[in-house]
């Protein structure tokens, strides 16, 4: 298994970048100044990396070398292109499931969700550059190494996913509260991408819209709402339980 990537050093991040490594994040000293911090910045900025500006006490955690007041965390996969992947999978199967995370920030709940979508058959998932939880080891433990398996894209903004989904004819479907349509309700036997948003907010309200329409899960006890592994896991699931009772 694969583990995460440190990177440390202004110049060895910046040529990192340039090169179109897949960086999850950088982790910037507070206060720092100087051209190339300046040309790093704005590199950071360009790519839509997730960037951080820390005390120079979290660096030194993060890596016992002489970092230059900048650490980066560099993916253990790939992404796919999104438009080279959704061409693909709709050459090979009549019915395409895709998963779109809006702003998910929790490692833990992001390794849950890559475990079940490999497990019912998800043929890729799409997350945003900036805001996303990063891939890494705590990602790959909770996905019991599902995050090889699967294809994950990255994109600058959810929006423009959500367009090339519907261009392509594919559905979106957003998991939110804010509707009395349940997910029962909803014909997954179509080419579909289901939305699940971040822990505290759900899907935006931009994004909500956008979509083709929204569902949710049904809920009897006090407690407004389920963990969105959780969610996530009951919505894929109906997908599942629709499309293998119209082929028996």
């Amino acid at each position: 298994m694969q583990k995460e990537t440190c990177l440390y050093g202004l110049r060895a991040i910046l040529e990192a970048i340039e090169a179109n490594t897949s960086i999850d994040k950088v982790f910037l000293q507070k206060g720092l100044r100087g051209e190339l911090f300046s040309q790093l910045e704005h590199r950071i900025r360009k790519n839509g990396i997730n960037c951080s500006y820390v005390p120079i006490e979290k660096l030194n955690r993060l890596t016992p070398n002489n970092h230059q007041g900048a650490v980066a965390h560099i993916s253990p996969i790939s992404f796919y292109e999104l438009d080279a992947l959704v061409t693909a999978v709709k050459e090979t199967k009549e019915h395409p499931l895709f998963l779109i995370l809006d702003q998910l920030s929790d490692v833990r709940n992001f390794g849950a969700i890559i475990r079940t979508a490999e497990c019912t058959g998800v043929d890729g998932i799409i997350i945003q550059k900036s805001g996303s939880a990063p891939i890494n080891g705590d990602t790959i433990k909770t996905s019991a190494g599902a995050v090889f398996n699967i294809p994950i894209c990255k994109v600058d903004h959810i929006k423009d996913a959500i367009f090339y989904f519907q261009a392509s004819e594919i559905q979106v479907i957003a998991a939110t509260e804010k509707t009395e349509n349940t997910l029962y309700n909803i014909d997954f036997q179509t080419p579909t991408a289901i939305v699940m948003g971040s822990e505290g907010k759900g899907v935006s309200s931009s994004v909500l819209k956008l979509v083709d329409a929204k569902a949710k899960l049904p809920m009897f006890g006090t407690i407004a709402s389920l963990n969105v592994s959780v969610a996530c896991g009951a919505f894929l699931y109906e997908v599942v339980r629709q499309r293998h009772s119209s082929s028996l």
